[in-house]
């Protein structure tokens, strides 16, 4: 269950608040002028967000090596040329 919950509300119950977050595995919405500011989710949770992150890091660098195998390779030695170094 996600809690939309102001940053003046959460600084007086930050204590409390971050114990529901451990303990009852809650997440919050911190607004901010009635806007979403920021997240507090379980470790879980973001150990969760840091693992698809890493996936897709994985994906996109398997995706950029298979492009450049495709267009081919160029040497060291022409790139310094092309560059007149």
């Amino acid at each position: 269950m996600t809690t939309s919950i102001s940053a003046l509300e959460a600084r007086d119950r930050f204590a409390d608040m971050t114990n529901q977050v451990h303990y009852g595995k809650e997440r919050f919405v911190v607004t901010r002028r009635s806007k979403p500011f920021v997240a507090i989710v379980p470790l879980d949770d973001l150990k969760l967000i840091e693992l698809l992150e890493d996936l897709i890091d994985i994906e996109e660098a398997h995706r950029a090596l298979a492009e450049a195998e495709a267009k081919g390779t160029i040497s060291w030695e022409d790139i310094k040329e092309e560059l007149g170094l």
